[in-house]
């Protein structure tokens, strides 16, 4: 069984808090759990105290079985000081491809070619 530290969502509408809980990976975001570890109120300042509250012992305790914690509970384990978190940037994610290149590549030089042969069609018109 795929063990992760998620967020499951309560409150009501458009005043969101999320528990910090340890669930089977295929279970849904907000159903059946295994243990609650803990809870995030995002509505609360930055600098509140009581924004993000963990339980440190379960936490080290699920992750030394094997829980996986998502992003954002990642970010959370790092501020509370139980695990390295770095930002997953990829800066060559969103840069196109070898065959993208080439592709476009081909049509620039389709487009000039076009382009060439009307001014060519328009000056052997005007003679």
């Amino acid at each position: 069984m795929a063990l992760k530290l998620r967020l499951a969502r309560h409150g009501a509408k458009k005043r969101p808090y999320y528990r910090i809980v340890v669930a089977d990976a295929r279970a849904p975001r907000d159903g059946r759990f295994i243990d609650r570890v803990g809870s995030y109120n995002p509505m609360l300042p930055r600098d509140s105290g009581d924004r993000v509250s963990l339980d440190v012992e379960k936490c080290t305790e699920w992750l030394g079985k094997g829980a996986q914690p998502t992003e954002r509970v990642a970010r959370f384990l790092n501020a509370a000081g139980l695990r390295d978190w770095t930002r997953g940037d990829n800066p060559i994610k969103g840069k196109p491809g070898a065959k993208a290149l080439e592709r476009r590549e081909k049509e620039q030089a389709r487009r000039v070619a076009i382009k060439e042969a009307r001014l060519a069609a328009k000056r052997a018109a005007g003679k």
